[in-house]
């Protein structure tokens, strides 16, 4: 077995035979798995997958603003777009309904910082918002995850969490508001107990941080 190069091992597609496994083992643990080619598959499938008319939250993620699935869900007409919503409220007077609205939407969508081979999701969020949503108050979680995120195992995981997504999210977040991002919150999915709850359309290509 070849030792990964550091500087490409967060960043190269996964081959196919560890996107198999990773899929395999989701599938043990609860989730539904479907193996893509790429981001246009992943856009094209989640029509299918999100009912027209649903409340949808999308959680802020550069694999769904890459792909073109942040703009689908939030500007077609086709959902009741949380997140539209929630930027015209006032944040002072309306924090709780904010708060409400973003943690049970019918569906959430997003994506994550790691994948194990394992089966485990890794979240990191410096504000914690797309948690609750995402660990069991929506209805439904649809995860889109690029190649390049699968990992052996959750310390591979924490690493790339730390070594490579902070530093590329905190740059992000510098030049969009101004300041850095930081791993105020983490959230690992090992299982999904509620069957049909939890989809991952995992991609053959990298996008993403």
């Amino acid at each position: 077995m070849t030792t990964p190069n550091p500087t490409t091992q967060f960043t190269d597609p996964a081959s196919a035979q560890r996107l198999e496994r990773a899929g395999t083992a989701l599938t043990a643990h609860g989730f539904a798995v479907e193996i893509l080619d790429d981001a246009a598959a992943a856009r094209a499938r989640i029509r299918g997958l999100i009912p027209e008319g649903s409340s949808v939250f999308t959680a802020a993620s550069e694999t769904l603003r890459l792909s073109g699935i942040d703009d689908d869900i939030n500007a077609s007409g086709r959902y009741q777009a949380v997140k539209p919503r929630v930027l015209s409220m006032d944040r002072v007077t309306h924090a709780d309904d904010i708060r409400r609205l973003i943690a049970s939407p019918d569906v959430v969508v997003g994506s994550v910082a790691a994948l194990t081979e394992t089966g485990s999701l890794v979240v990191v969020s410096a504000s914690g918002s797309q948690l609750p949503a995402y660990s069991g108050g929506a209805a439904r979680a649809i995860w889109i995850v690029g190649a390049q995120k699968v990992v052996p195992d959750l310390d591979a995981a924490l690493r790339r969490v730390e070594n490579h997504a902070l530093p590329l999210e905190s740059a992000r977040a510098q030049a969009v508001y101004g300041q850095r991002s930081a791993i105020n919150r983490l959230l690992v999915l090992r299982a999904e107990p509620q069957s049909g709850r939890g989809t991952v359309l995992l991609l053959r290509e990298a996008i993403g941080f």
